[in-house]
């Protein structure tokens, strides 16, 4: 039988194409199914962000342009993007992440625990098709009824503002971390950095539940060069009542020291960095109030 070496000719190189086509199918079905698996790897968002409604947000008192509720607002606008953006990364069924902004104490008023109630985002719990509907109008629901509770405190002018010593002892553990080893728990706190409720009065030797503009003053830490070796000296700061947080991410945002007094920046950064680190937080970031273009970069920043 005679061989037609012409087809012969023709047909390897039609054999070379197919085992190529071949080859780069499976490459690329490799290549796919590694990206699926290491964003599975990725822990899930679990996120809390608490808010100070004290008169920080007193648009009077400070008429900074723009106002601080509405540097507010922009933050967790960004917040909320980076979460969507999270979701579209995993896909619908993969998204388990979780949101929510946090009052404490919760306010009095029950229209604005109404309102707080529709910013807690739990996708653990849902179906594909109500995660659909969370990624497309978060950051509208976020931002329509922040408004609502910053316009409804402004309007009331009555500042129940936010105990935070209180609520990292007793409560920051339940509300901020998950026990399932597989989320990544952030909370994030937007406040002045100046610490300070009606409930919250304790002191233990110069260890305080608090830290105010005039505390700062009476321990002589006001145009005092050597301020930190008196914070030393002293043991100056709040009161640590837990050591427990090794799971935890802080970020503090819209820290913002008395106009006249600069240097309460630097010692109030100081003060609370020594409290978290007695937790035993696992990492944490502390910025001064910016405009909102410069805080996403930090937030940005923070989340990878």
């Amino acid at each position: 039988m005679l061989i037609n070496m012409k087809k012969i000719a023709l047909f390897i190189p039609l054999l070379i194409l197919i085992g190529c086509s071949g080859s780069e199918n499976n490459n690329s079905n490799s290549t796919s199914n590694k990206s699926n698996s290491a964003a599975a790897q990725v822990k899930q968002l679990n996120i809390s962000i608490l808010l100070d409604l004290s008169d920080r947000i007193d648009i009077n008192k400070y008429p900074e342009k723009p106002e601080h509720f509405a540097r507010d607002i922009a933050n967790v606008k960004y917040i909320t993007e980076l979460f969507a953006k999270d979701m579209e990364k995993r896909g619908a069924f993969m998204s388990k992440g979780k949101l929510r902004v946090i009052f404490s104490p919760r306010p009095l008023d029950p229209n604005v625990n109404i309102l707080a109630e529709k910013l807690n985002i739990d996708l653990s719990k849902m179906d594909n098709k109500q995660k659909k509907v969370v990624h497309d109008t978060i950051s509208t629901t976020f931002i329509d009824n922040l408004t609502k509770i910053y316009n409804s405190a402004i309007s009331a002018h009555k500042w129940i503002g936010s105990d935070i010593w209180r609520f990292f002892k007793n409560d920051v553990k339940d509300y901020c971390i998950d026990n399932d080893s597989t989320y990544r728990n952030i909370l994030i706190i937007l406040t002045d950095g100046y610490i300070y409720h009606a409930d919250s009065k304790d002191q233990a030797g110069n260890r305080f539940a608090y830290l105010l503009p005039e505390l700062i003053t009476k321990y002589q830490l006001r145009n005092n060069p050597n301020w930190e070796q008196t914070i030393n000296k002293l043991d100056f700061g709040l009161i640590t009542k837990r050591n427990d947080l090794n799971n935890l991410e802080i970020l503090v945002l819209e820290i913002t020291p008395s106009p006249v007094y600069k240097d309460d920046e630097d010692i109030i950064k100081d003060v609370l960095s020594k409290w978290f680190k007695e937790m035993q937080v696992k990492r944490f970031a502390l910025y001064n109030s910016d405009l909102p273009e410069y805080t996403k970069q930090r937030i940005s920043d923070f989340m990878k």
